[in-house]
């Protein structure tokens, strides 16, 4: 009896102590060695391994080091911060701004200023809309504001390209936004013609609205617009509005008549 309490004895404690080596088990990630700024160019001086447990995998980590080596970081890191796929731009892209932007896209700078940039609230990484207010060929009927592009990203504000810590609005002459090549023609094209002006949203808001141009009559009409449609319930008729009409009666000798407008 002793010699099986014995064997179970065995059991349970190399049992726990092989639980115990599984969960404290570590690999090997790419961290940085010194606080790194945006833009910098990773060398193998600026990285090493930092052990990591395995039992807590961490989404776009490198193990090895050349992985990271010429590739330009879009956001800064701390010391010992592990270094991700998303912190890192394409190998060759360059620095600064350049290796923020995506294959396909195009960094294109609109003149600002504090009013047009929202009063200085525009940080790098906000979502804006562009409207342009311009008089249309012809000018017949007046200016018009009208919405051309919509959840667009600022690359830049000014010289700026990560957002200020505390918040603290900056007034800024030049705004960069991330767009398409075709996005970045409209763009062009509309600051050319008349005055931009950026709508800052939601980052969380990424719904496309379907905008009409506005007309500068419709600023100016006195009537109120017509309530929404209730589901289900019909539209009620219109009523032909009529004139008031005025009786003139005209009295000749015996002869009486009558005259309406």
């Amino acid at each position: 009896m002793a010699a099986l309490l014995a064997v179970a004895m065995t059991y349970f404690f190399s049992n726990r102590i092989r639980l115990s080596r599984a969960q404290h088990a570590t690999t090997g990630i790419v961290a940085a060695v010194n606080d790194m700024p945006s833009g910098a160019t990773l060398t193998a001086k600026d990285v090493s391994l930092v052990d990591w447990p395995t039992n807590l995998p961490l989404a776009g980590s490198y193990d090895k080091i050349d992985d990271v080596v010429g590739k330009p970081l879009l956001y800064p890191v701390v010391a010992r911060e592990p270094i991700l796929k998303r912190d890192l731009g394409v190998e060759g892209s360059g620095i600064g701004i350049s290796g923020k932007i995506p294959t396909g896209m195009r960094a294109t700078a609109v003149k600002s200023n504090e009013i047009v940039g929202v009063a200085g609230f525009l940080y790098p990484g906000s979502r804006v809309d562009v409207m342009v207010t311009y008089t249309p060929p012809g000018g017949s009927s007046g200016p018009v504001t009208q919405t051309v592009l919509q959840n667009v990203e600022v690359l830049t504000a000014g010289q700026t390209i990560e957002p200020d810590p505390q918040g603290k609005p900056e007034t800024v002459n030049v705004v960069t936004l991330l767009v398409s090549p075709e996005d970045s023609q409209k763009l062009q094209l509309a600051s050319s013609q008349g005055v931009i002006q950026f709508v800052l949203r939601s980052g969380v808001d990424q719904k496309s609205v379907d905008l009409r141009p506005t007309h500068l009559e419709q600023l100016a009409s006195d009537r109120a617009p017509a309530p929404p449609p209730v589901p289900g319930k019909k539209a009620p008729k219109r009523v032909a509005e009529t004139k008031p009409v005025h009786t003139l009666e005209i009295i000749q000798g015996s002869k009486r008549t009558e005259e309406k407008f």
